[in-house]
């Protein structure tokens, strides 16, 4: 963001340009990876609500009566070669498809069905589609924890970006909030791209500062290590349960986050005992255990993790995250014993605390899972955000003098006014967001140790 109009002050053109400059260098690293999850974040909004992350959207004509889920299963199986299956995901609704997850060996195959015939009407590698190589890139650009901490220091920055773009933006001179609020059209050149910058700016940042604040809550350090871990239930709340050397993050398919936030970092519980209360009667199938489900009355569908193993529990879970259904207070996760038949943990919205609450609907906002009007606004908030840091880039070409061999950076103010209150906002945010600061104190390492000591580096820069 820019302001259409300078401050006349010669301590406010000091501020301003101070703030510039900030902006500026902080952009520079914060505009690649700002494009990066716009493009990807929109393959994965738009491969989710028109096709779905599998089979899931494909449609059937209703029969009368669907089949034994271990009917199905068998088929499933059937269809892969030395298969086991390992997860079943129930219909969407009465006219979707039934869908399992099918291992054999190091390959997981899913295996869409017609519940009401067994046909196994298509079959694909399993979290393996368009989505889920956007949302690995998304995620962590395919290199692991390094790239999670690279797109964790854009995210961070990007919050102080938001703010040195809003002291820009803001009113001053005598403008008024029409030139904060509207394009002014009536320029040309630089000045129209500067004022179509800011403007767009302004009117997505609250959600830009949503949306950074809940990827942040995903990342290794400040969510992992700071946020989540705060807010993770408790498996101390289940009574007498013995618990799994595994926790719920166990059932995640890589980068994709199936599991409810708060409970990633939760022991699992485990079978084996006498604990819990009585939910099945009789023999312990995936047929008993599904028709269990069925009788919770979710509104949408439910996933059902099979056993693995001796301890191996059932896990019945339903959440928006998962696209299960369109309300995140219904959230809901059940783990059953694959002996005995008892709950050992029946984890719902109600027990999460107020940050995993507000997550719960923030990832559901966020991933554009909450209809319609959500794909729309989350569709026009991507493409804000292209066009935010590609017309950034327009006005730096258009600023940058020709052929000068030079970055263009704002220039640097004489005197500094107001740097202690600078200095505090930037504080706040290293504290707050540690790979901030870590980017922050490597920028005036550099700056200091190469920069200043390297004339020909320096005038590059500047």
């Amino acid at each position: 963001m820019t302001t259409t109009d300078k401050p006349t002050t010669q301590r406010g053109k000091a501020l301003y340009f101070t703030t510039w400059r900030w902006h500026f260098y902080a952009g520079l690293y914060v505009i690649p990876f700002l494009l990066m999850l716009a493009v990807t974040g929109l393959i994965m909004l738009w491969v989710a609500f028109f096709q779905g992350i599998g089979d899931e959207k494909m449609t059937i004509r209703p029969g009368a009566t669907p089949m034994a889920v271990s009917a199905l299963e068998a088929a499933a199986e059937a269809a892969v070669p030395g298969g086991a299956a390992t997860q079943y995901v129930a219909p969407l609704g009465p006219d979707r498809v039934a869908a399992f997850k099918v291992v054999a060996g190091d390959a997981a195959t899913g295996v869409t069905l017609d519940p009401y015939t067994g046909e196994v009407l298509h079959s694909f590698p399993w979290r393996a589609g368009w989505y889920d190589l956007a949302n690995d890139i998304h995620g962590s650009l395919l290199i692991g924890d390094l790239g999670d901490r690279l797109i964790e220091a854009a995210a961070s920055l990007g919050l102080l970006l938001i703010a040195t773009g809003l002291y820009l933006h803001w009113p001053r001179n005598g403008s008024g909030l029409r030139r904060m609020l509207v394009p002014s059209f009536a320029k040309s050149g630089r000045a129209l791209w500067k004022s179509l910058h800011g403007v767009t700016a302004f009117w997505f940042s609250l959600i830009l500062v949503f949306f950074l604040i809940s990827g942040l809550s995903w990342a290794g350090i400040w969510g992992g290590k700071m946020i989540q871990a705060w807010n993770t239930f408790p498996a101390a709340k289940w009574d007498n349960v013995p618990l799994s050397d595994a926790t719920h993050a166990s059932m995640n398919h890589g980068a994709a986050k199936e599991v409810p936030w708060t409970l990633e970092q939760t022991p699992m519980p485990a079978s084996g005992s006498l604990a819990g209360t009585t939910a099945i009667d009789g023999p312990v199938t995936i047929d008993s255990v599904s028709a269990f489900a069925d009788r919770l009355g979710f509104n949408g569908r439910y996933n059902l993790n099979l056993p693995a193993g001796e301890t191996g529990v059932w896990t019945i879970s339903h959440d928006s995250m998962s696209n299960d259904g369109p309300d995140p207070a219904a959230d809901r996760t059940i783990h059953i014993d694959q002996y005995t038949g008892n709950v050992l943990a029946d984890v719902q919205y109600a027990d999460y605390s107020a940050y995993a609450k507000a997550m719960a609907w923030g990832i559901a906002l966020h991933e554009g899972d909450l209809g319609a009007w959500n794909f729309a606004l989350n569709s026009a908030f991507i493409l804000a955000m292209i066009f935010v840091s590609l017309s950034g880039l327009v006005m730096w070409w258009k600023r940058r003098p020709s052929g000068a061999g030079r970055l263009a950076a704002p220039p640097v103010p004489e005197a500094l006014p107001h740097w202690k209150g600078g200095l505090l906002v930037a504080l706040s945010i290293a504290l707050a967001f540690p790979m901030a600061g870590i980017s922050l104190i490597l920028v005036l390492v550099v700056d200091i140790l190469l920069v200043s000591r390297i004339p020909a580096l320096k005038r590059a820069l500047s």
